[in-house]
């Protein structure tokens, strides 16, 4: 028999649907995604070349297991530049995505018992990784009238002797919520008060709107410095979510614990990857706003179509490229004797009648909603619309 923490694990929904998505088109069958976490733009042509260059000059070997020191300088410099961060490369781990690098900090910081307090709506993984290394889960919510604002009342009242860290995502996934420099601020005084580590994902901090700004909660002062881990890495801003590669920045004991755990996991991420993403640090950034600016024309497309959905609310985003429209007056209609009881058979109805992949937003601790995805065309996106309109009509 699998052993307990494996089959206490629930499987990631985006991963399933994906699976699912590509189960049917392997029949023939065109299905629009709107369940993928990753941009639809190719990666930079200079971030190309230089992995292609590191091909070429066989720099394919193993590396040290926290990365190569150019790239961890290059993060170092990105840190400083962007978020007004002092960090040395001792400082810095790069693992096998943003994923692998938060999954070796919980398995660092968090001891079977420990309480980890999650804002929700949430990441999927949060929960499981946290349940990984046998912590407690303790969600907040985040009021969607209030546009999934951090709530600092709700993380206060959640705050217990066994609180070892606050995990949170800013902007985040699945909301598109920026979370406020004063709510981040009010966070880190909580954290010194009581004593608790901030796990900060900030992978999303660049795509950001409508004159929103990123506030890195280890800029507040020396001891939010000393007891914050950024995660972050470079899938979403570059493009890049095949190639691997994240990082952690933090207080070295940490940094160091996590080194362990990865030289006995992982070891190396790769090593052509590592130097094409100090080129996508290093090289040049237009790539980035010119994505930013067509994820916020699609944004407001999709936003202002769902607001004109009958029986749909959406709350406004402000940053990563997704909406979680609540659906919730469709529960417990129906459509050729299928009921609609919640978020998982409204996106199966949908995948089924309007042939459109939408994500349950029950997987992220949101069961009124769905969650879209807007890294597509406008073109697929404007179709997609169509068809979830016309099949939302048709359940009574």
């Amino acid at each position: 028999m699998i052993s307990e923490r494996v089959r206490n694990i629930t499987p990631s929904a985006t991963l399933g649907l994906t699976t699912r998505v590509n189960q049917l088109k392997q029949e023939g069958i065109t299905v629009i995604a709107l369940n993928v976490g990753e941009p639809d733009f190719g990666t930079p042509e200079n971030i190309c070349a230089a992995g292609i260059k590191a091909i070429e000059n066989q720099k394919t070997k193993y590396t040290t297991v926290s990365g190569i020191n150019e790239l961890r300088e290059a993060i170092c410099a990105k840190l400083k530049r962007d978020n007004g961060l002092n960090y040395e490369p001792s400082q810095i781990t790069v693992g096998t995505g943003a994923k692998q690098t938060l999954i070796n900090c919980i398995l660092t910081l968090i001891d079977p018992g420990d309480e980890v307090i999650i804002p929700k709506p949430c990441w999927v993984s949060y929960i499981e990784m946290v349940k990984l290394a046998g912590g407690v889960p303790v969600f907040v919510a985040c009021k969607e009238d209030e546009e999934f604002a951090l709530d600092i009342e709700a993380v206060k009242a959640a705050i217990t002797p066994k609180t070892k860290a606050v995990l949170f995502n800013t902007p985040n996934n699945p909301t598109g919520a920026v979370y406020s420099e004063e709510s981040l601020r009010q966070l880190a005084a909580l954290a010194e008060e009581h004593d608790f580590y901030l796990i900060a994902d900030e992978v999303y901090e660049k795509l950001i709107y409508d004159g929103y700004k990123h506030f890195s909660v280890a800029s507040v002062s020396e001891d939010a410095y000393n007891r914050t881990v950024i995660i972050n890495g470079i899938s979403k801003a570059y493009s890049m979510t095949g190639w691997r590669i994240g990082f952690a920045a933090g207080p070295k004991d940490v940094i160091k614990g996590m080194n362990s755990l990865q030289g006995h996991a992982t070891s190396n991420a790769s090593s052509i990857s590592q130097y094409a993403a100090v080129e996508a640090f290093n090289g040049p950034q237009e790539s980035i706003e010119l994505m930013r600016q067509e994820f916020y024309k699609r944004l407001q497309y999709v936003l202002g179509r769902l607001r004109a959905m009958p029986g749909v609310t959406c709350a406004g985003s402000h940053g990563a490229f997704y909406l979680v429209p609540n659906v919730k007056s469709f529960y417990g209609k129906s459509y050729n004797g299928k009921v609609i009881k919640d978020s998982f058979d409204l996106s199966d109805y949908l995948l089924d009648e309007a042939r459109i992949a939408l994500v349950p937003g029950a997987a992220f601790e949101a069961p009124d909603n769905l969650r879209i995805s807007y890294s597509n065309s406008m073109e697929n996106l404007t179709k997609a619309l169509d068809q979830m309109e016309a099949a939302l009509a048709k359940l009574k």
